[in-house]
Order: structure tokens, then C-alpha cells, then sequence
């Protein structure tokens, strides 16, 4: 061999040896762009699971919620029902005791003014009851 041969060979060995490095590099790059995206990845699934689990979590609340204001809807309704009837029947109980004291005051009056007095009251109040 000669020494321009040998020295060539050197070269083409060395240029060798750079090209397996720049290809070692590129791998190591490549691998620890792998090993970053499947650790992005896992915390992406494990924050999918969380938010899966959220969500179901706040279904379940939804529906219970939901349900209770349904209830809650009926009772109010119930109540304001009952009450409108408590508001009738009071108004309807006024007006029979307002009705009663008048024919009551007139039925004094009638008895006060009159000279007969026992007879008409009693005639009064047997028609009242009659009634």
C-alpha cells in the first residue's frame, strides 16, 4: 500500500467515523423527541381519564340535581295551588260573614224599630234559618 493510499484511506475512515456520528446524533435527537412526545402523550391520556371521569362524575350529579328541582318545581306548585284555595275560601268566608252581620244588623234594626219586637225577631230568625 501506498502512503497516498493509506492516506486516503484515512480520510475515507475518518469521514466514516463522522458520518456514523452525525447519524448516532441524529438518532439520539430522534429518540429524545420519541421519549418526549410518549411522556406528553401518557399525561395527555392520564388527563383524558380524569376528565372522563369528571364528566361522568358530573353527570351523575346532573341528574340527581336535576331531579330534586323537579320536586322542588311540584312542592312549589302544590303549594301555591293550596294557598290560591286558602285565598278562596277565606275571601269566600268573608263575604258569608259580612252577608250574615248585615243581615244580622238588619234584623236589629227591624226589632229596635218595631213595637211587636219578640214576634218579628223570631219571625226574622225562623226565615234566616229557612235559608
Amino acid at each position: 500500500m501506498t502512503p497516498q493510499h493509506s492516506i486516503s484511506m484515512q480520510s475515507h475512515f475518518s469521514e466514516l467515523m463522522k458520518c456514523v456520528e452525525d447519524l448516532k446524533l441524529t438518532r439520539n435527537n430522534i429518540q429524545s423527541q420519541i421519549t418526549a412526545e410518549e411522556e406528553e402523550k401518557y399525561n395527555l391520556q392520564k388527563e383524558v381519564e380524569r376528565m372522563t371521569y369528571r364528566i361522568s362524575q358530573l353527570s351523575e350529579n346532573l341528574v340527581k340535581k336535576n331531579a330534586a328541582r323537579t320536586d322542588y318545581d311540584r312542592t312549589i306548585q302544590e303549594t301555591e295551588s293550596a294557598y290560591n284555595k286558602i285565598l278562596e275560601s277565606s275571601q269566600l268566608l268573608l263575604n258569608m260573614v259580612k252577608r250574615e252581620a248585615t243581615c244580622l244588623d238588619q234584623t236589629l234594626h227591624a226589632v229596635e224599630g218595631c213595637g211587636e219586637g219578640n214576634l218579628r225577631l223570631n219571625a226574622t230568625i225562623k226565615e234566616k234559618k229557612d235559608i
